[in-house]
């Protein structure tokens, strides 16, 4: 039986309290960082597409509460969104080990298992590895990796890549057995102060295998955007 988000929510937030009260009386500070991307663009096809990506966390050095939501309109119509609640726990030096809930209300209305990892990987390579349980028992994964390199102090180029796995079919989500969709992409960005830059963002995203035989729509497609990330 799955765990109702609710209940999974609430022993986050107490288990997090109660390590962070600990924290606190060894002397340990609370820090946060809550990252905004939000950007417009379109594909090949000519498709208005807008997205939005929200990172952040509130913690200690060990203990962290760690927010993910993100999201994509084609067109007007909204086609995807996800928010995940995470405990974030120390484990090696820059690796976090997660555990949480994620929320998806578009394609379909679903709740999900998370357990991750989340740090640096060799050559600073911001990496992060999430494995998803679905209340109907579905099993997916996400791999996403990033880095950034300085050409100045303000200008910024930062490469990514993120690869989606499904341990089986999954029709209603369009999501077939093995690699299902991948992208790679490049950001550059104007750091006019460290919490405010614009950006222009190039990327190639491609489904493969069976994830492009369920699908109706274009099995590959580039993506010129504008946007802006902001730090809080």
């Amino acid at each position: 039986m799955f765990i109702k988000p609710q209940l999974l929510i609430i022993f986050l937030l107490l288990f997090l309290h109660s390590n962070l009260s600990a924290s606190e009386k060894h002397g340990n500070e609370i820090y946060h960082a809550i990252y905004l991307e939000a950007e417009t663009g379109s594909n090949d096809d000519g498709i208005i597409i807008n997205e939005w990506d929200i990172d952040g966390w509130i913690g200690t050095d060990e203990n962290k509460l760690w927010i993910k939501a993100e999201g994509e309109r084609e067109n007007g119509t909204t086609e995807a969104t996800e928010t995940w609640l995470m405990y974030s726990r120390y484990i090696a030096t820059f690796w976090d080990a997660q555990l949480g809930i994620r929320h998806d209300t578009q394609p379909d209305s679903l709740n999900y298992a998370v357990i991750g990892i989340h740090g640096l990987a060799p050559y600073f390579f911001e990496t992060e590895a999430h494995l998803f349980i679905s209340e109907d028992g579905d099993i997916s994964a996400r791999l996403s990796q990033s880095n950034e390199f300085l050409i100045t102090q303000q200008w910024i180029i930062e490469p990514y890549l993120e690869l989606n796995l499904f341990a089986q079919d999954v029709e209603n989500l369009e999501g077939g057995s093995g690699l299902s969709s991948g992208e790679i992409g490049l950001q550059t960005r104007y750091e006019i102060t460290r919490k405010f830059a614009p950006y222009f963002d190039l990327k190639y995203e491609r489904k493969f295998g069976k994830t492009a035989s369920m699908s109706d729509e274009s099995q590959s497609n580039i993506i010129t955007s504008i946007g802006i990330k902001l730090l809080f």
